[in-house]
């Protein structure tokens, strides 16, 4: 394999990789060997007939393709190990050349990791934050675990009130054709949530258990099913169950419940002396951030947009996976809230250039400052997660693998950069 490097503006390059034209043959018999199975030849029994047989019928391309998919990631993971380039985006492949007999040569096209020049990082000013805990700030956390120990009743002698969960059938229908991903079985919505459609469950307000309504809403114009956008569509709908949530009393058998301690009073103490910690804590962390923000705003670096495309689809995907965790695939996330993939990305790029931003520039404080993690500190951090694993420190640390290891070192230099920032920001 030969490999030539063109560095190009705004921090983007272009690798050219080429592979010897043995090295294409061979993968060319691999997949010869991997497809003859399932290739019939006049003559020859199912799997048996040879390659130039194969070939003289469809051609000599026949195996091309399958043999550059094979080739591409095999050889692109080769030139990074081989250039000295710090790759920070997908790259976009694009094959120059693939003929059987001369060398396959495709083009990598990247980004690589922009330089920052830091302008002031110590002595900032930023805003002071209020950690004071308000009497009415204590009350609403009591709220809160009233909600938490609250229990699910049945109604039954009365109708749907915003925020009782509807358990429903649905069949949504336009012009009316039921439409794909338009019905559901024992669905329990909570009304006011505004999870659906806009306008649909504000018409299940007032429903009784047993009724059958019929919801009429209108598609919003950026809907992601285009063949949706803009339309009208009926739901009939049957409310199947209606729940909602029963309070506990605040008083001292509740404090008992929820709490060690006999009275609400002493309760209501221990939930100040938390939120006072608590707000500290969230203070420290907007005084941390509001210095990263000066440290980004002070700061010179040209982000490329493959790094930034990079990142939102990252982004896009721990989205995915928090969703599918919840038992939602994002093609029903789409449906229920008329978002796209599309919109999505687009919305979550502010936080993606955000994110890339504060790497950039604490990693080069980090530099700058000569930040490094000691010994004791990583091995403090490696007992934290065994114990997060229930693991051995000693048998997780040996699981670690070389680059893992220091990428955690990395981040924990990342962390006290961000330490060093804020403890000399001054706040007004």
């Amino acid at each position: 394999m030969s490999l030539q490097v063109e560095k190009m503006e705004k921090n983007m390059a272009k690798l050219t990789i080429e592979v010897s034209a043995e090295d294409l043959d061979k993968a060319m018999q691999n997949a010869y060997q991997k497809a003859k199975g399932r290739i019939s030849i006049p003559g020859f029994r199912k799997g048996k007939a040879p390659r130039k047989m194969i070939e003289q019928m469809y051609g000599k391309g026949v195996f091309l393709e399958d043999a550059a998919n094979a080739l591409i990631p095999e050889h692109y993971s080769k030139a990074l190990a081989e250039c000295d380039l710090e790759i920070v985006s997908q790259p976009k492949i694009d094959v120059t050349q693939v003929e059987p007999g001369k060398p396959f040569i495709f083009t990598a096209e990247v980004a690589t990791k922009p330089e920052v020049t830091l302008g002031d990082y110590k002595g900032l000013e930023v805003p002071k934050s209020e950690t004071e805990v308000t009497d009415e700030e204590v009350e609403a956390e009591l709220k809160k675990e009233q909600e938490k120990n609250s229990r699910t009743i049945t109604v039954e002698d009365r109708a749907a009130q915003n925020g009782d969960t509807a358990t429903i059938d649905f069949e949504g229908f336009v012009d009316g054709e039921a439409f794909e991903g338009g019905k559901g079985t024992d669905y329990p919505l909570t009304l006011g949530s505004n999870t659906f459609i806009p306008g649909f469950e504000e018409q299940l307000v007032g429903a009784n258990t047993g009724d059958h309504v019929e919801v009429k809403v209108t598609f919003p114009e950026e809907y992601q099913a285009k063949e949706l956008a803009g339309k009208e569509a009926v739901f009939q709908c049957d409310v199947k169950k209606i729940e909602a949530k029963e309070l506990p009393e605040l008083d001292d058998d509740f404090a008992k419940d929820v709490s060690e301690f006999d009275t609400l009073a002493e309760y209501k103490e221990d939930v100040k002396k938390n939120l006072t910690e608590k707000k500290a804590e969230d203070a420290r962390r907007a005084k941390e951030d509001a210095a990263v923000d000066k440290v980004i705003e002070n700061a010179q670096m040209d982000i490329p947009e493959a790094m930034i495309e990079t990142q939102t689809r990252q982004m896009l995907d721990d989205f995915a996976r928090r969703m599918q965790s919840q038992g939602l695939s994002m093609e029903q996330y789409f449906q229920f809230t008329g978002q796209s993939v599309d919109k999505m990305m687009e919305d979550m790029k502010p936080q993606a250039l955000k994110r890339i931003q504060t790497r950039l520039v604490l990693e080069k404080i980090a530099e700058v400052e000569n930040i490094q993690p000691t010994e004791e500190e990583v091995n403090e951090e490696i007992s934290k997660m065994a114990e997060m694993y229930k693991m051995e420190a000693d048998k997780l640390k040996d699981l670690i693998g070389e680059n893992e290891m220091e990428q955690m070192k990395k981040d924990m230099a990342v962390q006290k950069a961000v330490t060093l920032v804020a403890d000399a920001a001054v706040e007004a």
